[in-house]
């Protein structure tokens, strides 16, 4: 079997995928959980509003009396990006920022799908046209053209080298980059030039993006613009699994009442599988994910 093995990985650190952990691990399962505690949207969060806190609480004690919880079950945590994730032969394999491999029986995505943008002048007006958030989703529009990555993080990095297999030049933008000493060599090695100590200030174009100012004063001239800003986005790696997307906006994972997707195995719950944007309906699918995971990971090892 391979090193590393789960039977349940949950990929984000938020409400919904610490009570996936919870559950899943209180039933036995061998689970394991990606992703960092100040990514989560709650991180700096006042809640308030929610089941039985009758006073507001900070979202980073929630998080860490939640790890508390499912560490208690043996639950692993690991705080480190996934830049790769495939689906073969009824196992689920992720490639952390740092270069190491796991598997697991079944899957677990719970990390919002929030963009966070650069809200510069031009961004705006010109996405979709020039601007993108997605280098796995858009990379093949930039076929022989000159692109540029903004970002500090694994994201970021991970993208601009995705980006190299289909961009004439790649310039990565970031103001010092906060990634693992593997992924860092990894980059240095490719052909991506490194930019850092600047940002950028505004996105130039009329009909489509034509360049990028940077806070340096110096102007890129690029043909597209990706924004990879943090770890690499649910979308992302739910779109290179496969999984099914809503029909309308694609913007959200498709599930059905046991959070199973189409995927077998994979599950999504949380934002990620589209509003209300509450922490009360990310525990319940949470708590439906985690129990439902654990399942089928028992099945597949009794098959």
């Amino acid at each position: 079997m391979p090193e590393n093995l789960y039977d349940v990985a949950i990929i984000g650190r938020g409400p919904a995928g610490l009570q996936a952990a919870i559950h899943a691990a209180g039933k036995k399962a061998k689970v394991i959980v990606f992703g960092k505690l100040r990514n989560s949207s709650l991180y700096k969060a006042h809640i308030a509003n929610f089941c039985c806190y009758e006073k507001p609480i900070l979202g980073k004690k929630m998080l860490e009396a939640g790890r508390k919880q499912a560490e208690e079950f043996d639950a692993v945590f690991l705080e480190e990006d996934i830049i790769e994730t495939k689906n073969e032969n009824n196992l689920f394999s992720f490639v952390t920022e740092s270069g190491e491999i796991f598997t697991s029986k079944a899957l677990i995505l719970s990390m919002g799908v929030s963009r966070k943008k650069l809200r510069v002048k031009g961004e705006k007006e010109l996405t979709g046209r020039g601007v993108s958030y997605c280098v796995d989703c858009d990379a093949n529009f930039y076929k022989g053209m000159d692109v540029a990555v903004v970002g500090n993080e694994s994201a970021a990095a991970t993208g601009a080298m995705t980006l190299l297999s289909y961009a004439k030049n790649v310039c990565l933008v970031c103001q010092k980059l906060v990634i693992t000493d593997k992924l860092y060599d990894r980059l240095k090695e490719s052909r991506v030039k490194v930019m850092e100590d600047t940002w950028v200030k505004e996105v130039i174009g009329t009909n489509e993006v034509e360049g990028v100012l940077l806070t340096n004063n110096e102007t890129l001239k690029v043909n597209g613009i990706f924004i990879e800003l943090g770890a690499k986005g649910a979308m992302e790696l739910a779109a290179s699994l496969g999984a099914l997307f809503d029909p309308e906006a694609v913007s959200f994972i498709v599930t059905n009442k046991k959070q199973e997707t189409n995927i077998p195995g994979l599950y999504a719950a949380g934002d990620i599988t589209g509003p209300p944007w509450q922490i009360a309906k990310a525990v319940g699918e949470g708590c439906v994910a985690g129990i439902e995971a654990a399942e089928y990971a028992k099945r597949l090892a009794d098959s």
